[in-house]
């Protein structure tokens, strides 16, 4: 089973961007699909990004669009998430999970298909 590793995570002013690195080991990221999540104080761990298996799309949460954007360095393996123009409200601990199936909207939304998680990074957007 992979192990994941984020870091990357830290204080930022809102406007400002963070680049959250997800770094695996015990396996090859190439057959995985990668899903980053995140979870506010008191609210329920939601999903911002799922690569999808069956396509080169990517879901996006609607609170995202436009803003996060991901990237993989297979040699690393390793995956990204860019995040840019961020807001006070992206404020949370940063996860990146993987699974072999599905991916996409039914990983972010349902957990659907994650095999493993990071411990997390905290993102913290001052105003």
């Amino acid at each position: 089973q992979v192990q994941l590793v984020e870091s990357g995570g830290g204080l930022v002013q809102s406007g400002g961007s963070l680049r959250l690195s997800c770094a695996a080991s015990g396996s090859t990221l190439d057959d995985y699909v990668i899903g980053w999540f995140r979870q506010a104080p008191g609210k329920v761990r939601e999903g911002v990004l799922c690569e999808s298996s069956f396509s080169e799309d990517t879901y996006y949460a609607d609170s995202v669009k436009g803003r996060f954007t991901r990237s993989r360095d297979n040699a690393k393996n390793t995956v990204y998430l860019q995040m840019d123009s961020l807001k006070p409200e992206d404020t949370a601990v940063y996860y990146c999970a993987a699974g072999k199936i599905t991916g996409g909207q039914a990983m972010c939304n349902l957990y659907y298909g994650v095999e493993s998680w990071g411990k997390g990074t905290l993102v913290t957007v001052s105003s």
